[in-house]
């Protein structure tokens, strides 16, 4: 280090330059004025001839930085607290290197940075990270953040619990670790959405399999992290576990839907023309949303819906439900009765799908002459537009009181005339299709779908 041509340099630079004497004559014998400064002194004379010692407070610290020194010839960017000649300490990096010249021996020369400042806001910030870690594990939900790619960075207690605890078998993973592909390919899509849209993901309900082997449900909500530059960094996921919840429902559920199923059986003691109707019916409209691409859990709404969709019938009159003659328009308005008997049998009931509705309108047609609303078209209800072409056909093919059945032909005929006035097209397309793989035979009766 050419210190005579470079000492007007070394004045101007925000950084502490010394050089050290290493022999016999140990202690400073050059520093400039920021150096000066960062020790505490008012001049640079007050530094000259002064050991290390002065000023590096740690004695462990003394030790490994010379060592360092003599190992490796030089020292890169060394951490340790300084104290000051005001007894004030200050948190510096020294860079230094070890010198030999025959006619001045060993020298130090380097570089001193005082570092408090950002040794403070790097305290702060970490004081601020366990205070936002001990928030996170005291909430009984499983919290997660997630980097771009979608690996875990940061998880609280809750959710490391699911996972055994072991934070390293958790961070730097993806959800393809813990969890079923299809399961976690799901996972990774709503992740990535969020990256991609900065649309939060709020409230999502899904089942997830645990590593026990258990199944829980769970609401999730998803939302974007953004850095310091206001670009989207990550994700942070919460996830309540729902599962004690979602069986308490499930069995208010049942035992709600078993009291409905023993006024059916009633019903069927009274009528049994009436229920098995009910039944064939369940079996058409499962197989029609089966056609449509519906899903499972649609398909069962269907056949509950089917199964009670004459329920009301229970407050009619049985000399009229049997009557083997014509019905007079009073009688027959006391049918079209039973549409709204269950409607406000059950419309106070909570169910998890509009039971009540599709029931209401199961009689309804898309061109606004059905009953007893007279709705039309797309204020009918998918799943009552499916019941009321699966009841015509079951009706006109079965023999009733007041008549013999007509046959599938005819049931057919009777929806393709009213297609797309009466009945929807799409759905006796579909009941078409189904006629036709069966050999245009009834297809319900061996109840397969």
């Amino acid at each position: 280090m050419e210190y005579h041509l470079t000492n007007t340099l070394f004045e101007h630079l925000c950084v502490g330059v010394f050089k050290y004497q290493f022999d016999s004559k140990e202690g400073f014998v050059y520093c400039n004025r920021a150096l000066s400064k960062i020790l505490g002194c008012s001049a640079k004379s007050e530094i000259l001839g002064l050991n290390l010692e002065k000023f590096i407070i740690n004695k462990s610290d003394r030790e490994e930085f010379f060592k360092r020194l003599k190992r490796d010839g030089k020292v890169e960017l060394y951490e340790t607290t300084c104290q000051t000649k005001r007894n004030k300490v200050v948190w510096v990096l020294i860079s230094a290197q070890l010198v030999y010249e025959k006619k001045q021996g060993s020298y130090i020369e380097g570089i001193i940075q005082n570092v408090t400042s950002y040794k403070g806001a790097n305290e702060k910030l970490e004081n601020e990270q366990d205070s936002l870690q001990t928030i996170l594990d005291s909430i009984p939900d499983a919290i997660y953040f997630k980097d771009k790619e979608n690996r875990i960075t940061r998880v609280n207690k809750f959710y490391a619990k699911g996972f055994g605890g072991n934070l390293e078998k958790i961070l730097g993973k993806t959800d393809f670790d813990f969890f079923p592909e299809e399961q976690a390919r799901e996972m990774f899509c709503d992740d990535s959405q969020v990256l991609k849209t900065g649309k939060p993901i709020i409230g999502k309900i899904e089942r997830t399999l645990l590593p026990d082997g258990t199944w829980n449900q769970v609401i999730t909500t998803k939302v974007p992290i953004y850095n310091n530059k206001g670009k989207i960094s990550g994700t942070m996921g919460i996830t309540r576990d729902m599962t004690a919840h979602a069986n308490a429902e499930r069995d208010r559920y049942t035992m709600v839907l078993n009291a409905l199923m023993v006024l059916s059986k009633a019903l069927e003691m009274r009528d049994p023309y009436t229920q098995s109707h009910a039944r064939d019916v369940g079996v058409i409209a499962q197989r029609i949303g089966k056609e449509l691409k519906m899903s499972s859990e649609q398909l069962m709404h269907l056949k509950i819906a089917s199964e009670l969709h004459d329920l009301g019938k229970i407050g009619i009159p049985l000399d009229i439900l049997i009557k083997p003659g014509k019905l007079s328009d009073l009688e027959y308005k006391l049918i079209k009765e039973h549409t709204n008997n269950c409607y406000k049998l059950i419309k106070n009931i909570d169910f998890p799908f509009p039971l009540a509705d599709i029931i209401y309108q199961h009689h309804e047609r898309i061109d606004g002459s059905g009953y007893p609303q007279g709705l039309c078209g797309k204020d009918i209800l998918l799943e009552a537009k499916i019941l009321a072409v699966s009841d015509v056909l079951e009706s006109m093919t079965t023999n009733r009181p007041y008549r013999v059945a007509l046959g599938i032909k005819n049931a057919i005929k009777e929806l393709k005339t009213g297609s797309g006035t009466k009945y929807d097209p799409v759905i006796v397309n579909a009941v078409l299709k189904i006629v036709k793989k069966s050999d245009n035979m009834i297809f319900w009766k061996d109840k397969v779908i």
